[in-house]
């Protein structure tokens, strides 16, 4: 390995790599937050007693999670595009070329991808809480807004967690196929750097070394997450 070429400025690739590990952050942090947005939307869908809203919970779950998320950013990113490009010619006259944001349609896929599982995961929590919590509410007169934030969100957060945590690991890991369609994260700076240099096993172990680094600090923090949310919870 050269380590030279992980230098800062212009004779090294240092500051080029540390831009892509910020930018996979950035991706990761986005794509979580609306994926935990998409899953708490569906996984209310899939406990609704309504068979039309768990009808439309159990299609996103199934057919997303059944889609490689490859398949699925290059769908949204070469059929957006040409989608935008009818609708703008059909309507406006429009002949022009119109490609959608590079940034955008990662942390759009990614978050879908996010949120069919944040829904499984959820729905599980929700499910998990005894239903004499929920009936005792009632009966001392908390309303369904103040028994939702009390009672279910509470509870359902504790059980949630060690899942959730799952969760960002998949989505951070995610972030790397969207260095096919030209975002410049930790993956495709590695990939450019290796092409320039000639020297891949540097970059590319570079690259892993910020994964492992990046996973492990998450996994430490959601611990200490966990921690928090089980005090004073008396163990079995």
């Amino acid at each position: 390995m050269d380590f030279t070429l992980l230098g800062w400025g212009e004779a090294g690739w240092g500051d080029e790599l540390a831009r892509g590990a910020l930018m996979t952050v950035v991706v990761a942090a986005c794509s979580y937050f609306f994926g935990v947005i998409f899953g708490s939307v569906f996984a209310a869908a899939k406990l609704s007693r309504f068979l039309s809203l768990r009808l439309l919970g159990d299609v996103y779950t199934t057919v997303v999670r059944g889609v490689p998320e490859l398949l699925v950013i290059f769908l949204v990113f070469f059929g957006g595009g040409t989608f935008l490009r009818y609708v703008a010619n059909s309507m406006f006259g429009f002949e022009g070329y119109i490609e959608l944001p590079i940034f955008a349609v990662g942390v759009l896929c990614i978050s879908v991808s996010a949120g069919a599982y944040a829904t499984e995961v959820i729905r599980a929590a929700v499910l998990a809480v005894p239903p004499g919590q929920i009936e005792a509410a009632k009966a001392i007169g908390m309303g369904p807004i103040l028994r939702l934030r009390r009672v279910l969100i509470p509870q359902a957060a504790r059980f949630a967690l060690p899942g959730l945590g799952n969760v960002w690991q998949f989505t951070l890991k995610d972030t790397s196929l969207i260095s096919v369609v030209g975002l410049v994260e930790i993956m495709r700076t590695a990939a450019m750097g290796a092409g320039s240099t000639k020297e891949p096993f540097t970059f590319y172990t570079v690259a892993f070394v910020i994964f492992l680094l990046l996973s492990s600090l998450s996994n430490r923090g959601f611990f200490k997450a966990e921690k928090w949310a089980n005090r004073g919870v008396r163990s079995q």
